[in-house]
């Protein structure tokens, strides 16, 4: 079984967001992903998909674009991107019953050697920076549900690897060790695939860090040039 994973794929099937205004790497850009996609991966394999899947403002909206993904092979695992607006309940996601096609939110997924396990994240402050009280609550909140997510993981198997997925990076600009960080190195994660940093970042332009003793991949497909990364 190999691991892939590509995200901020920012789909728009349902909405009137044309992702070619961003610049010629977004042009065509689903059907490129698409042909590496069919390329590389089979129905044995795992693809991970760091949030950001849809514009699409409600789930009626954001289904067509759901469908596309889970149409593809491999096992897809989903976490939420904070443009994910039609992200619903797990139960609701669950019914839909895409192919394939898994969804992360305070849980863990077993697949054969592996546990995955993920949240959306948020953002970590730069050094000697002050969050907010809202950005606090949120910060705070996203590290409990990676600890639940952590926990279901642990319980699942205390042999298999686990692989975490996290939308936000789980660091500032300077790779400092967060509580993000902190709980993935606590949990002994050695692989982690995160998005959200779009274009060519001076700070993010080699694409993997390594933190605290997890390597952090970033996998946002512009970054990729909208080709599944193998981690």
């Amino acid at each position: 079984m190999k691991i892939f994973s590509i995200s901020d794929l920012h789909l728009t099937k349902g909405s009137d967001k044309p992702m070619d205004i961003f610049g010629k790497s977004w042009i065509g850009h689903w059907d490129i992903i698409r042909s590496d996609w069919k390329d590389k991966v089979s129905d044995n394999d795992v693809v991970l998909i760091a949030g950001d899947i849809s514009w699409g403002m409600n789930l009626l909206q954001a289904i067509t674009d759901l469908e596309e993904i889970a149409e593809l092979p491999g096992k897809k695992i989903i976490i939420r991107g904070n443009h994910d607006y039609w992200w619903c309940t797990y139960k609701k996601l669950c019914s839909l019953n895409l192919n394939n096609t898994f969804f992360l939110q305070n849980n863990a997924l077993d697949f054969n050697d592996y546990v995955f396990c993920g949240t959306r994240g948020w953002n970590v402050p730069e050094r000697h920076e002050t969050q907010s009280s809202d950005d606090k609550k949120i910060f705070d909140r996203e590290i409990a549900r990676l600890k639940m997510s952590l926990e279901s993981a642990k319980k699942i198997s205390a042999e298999k690897e686990i692989i975490g997925m996290i939308h936000f990076p789980p660091f500032n600009s300077s790779f400092d060790v967060s509580p993000f960080c902190a709980l993935f190195s606590q949990y002994n994660v050695k692989r982690v695939v995160y998005g959200h940093i779009h274009g060519v970042s001076p700070n993010y332009k080699y694409g993997i860090a390594n933190v605290g003793g997890t390597k952090y991949f970033l996998t946002s497909c512009d970054y990729l040039e909208n080709k599944l990364k193998e981690i």
